[in-house]
């Protein structure tokens, strides 16, 4: 099992502990200025942020023994074994900019609940979408 792995594993096994304790902790301990009981809104987020730790650990788990030895795992491991090429990025594009944009304008839309906005989004979002496709998704013609 890798580093990524025992960490989720690990903290997997702390917010399981921490909901434990909370759930006890509302249920029984009294305070003046609270109505005795569960409170629900921490054992759900802990509930959840435990089910999210775990998921993300079998994951690692899982997809970890395909790979070979990573440097992070390699005690003998010098800075420069972990460089390479993480993709291509250009500099000069303006379409992830702008289908950054488009994303605020449908989130914005959707808080808000302006479904002009919603589908003014959308229909921004696909134009951006696209045209960043056939920036990056179809090859030059060779002549």
């Amino acid at each position: 099992m890798k580093a990524s792995a025992k960490i989720m594993y690990g903290l997997s096994a702390f917010l399981l502990l921490m909901l434990v304790i909370y759930i006890f902790a509302t249920m029984y301990v009294q305070d003046d200025g609270y109505v005795r009981g569960l409170e629900w809104a921490g054992v759900v987020a802990l509930t959840l942020s435990f089910g999210l730790t775990t998921m993300l650990g079998v994951y690692l788990h899982f997809t970890e023994r395909h790979v070979d030895v990573l440097p992070e795992d390699w005690e003998e491991a010098e800075m420069e074994d972990g460089s390479g090429v993480l993709g291509f990025f250009s500099p000069s594009s303006i379409w992830p900019l702008a289908m950054t944009g488009a994303i605020l304008v449908l989130g914005l839309g959707i808080i808000y609940m302006h479904y002009w906005m919603i589908a003014l989004g959308a229909v921004l979002l696909i134009y951006t979408g696209a045209m960043m496709n056939l920036q990056y998704g179809v090859p030059k013609e060779k002549h």
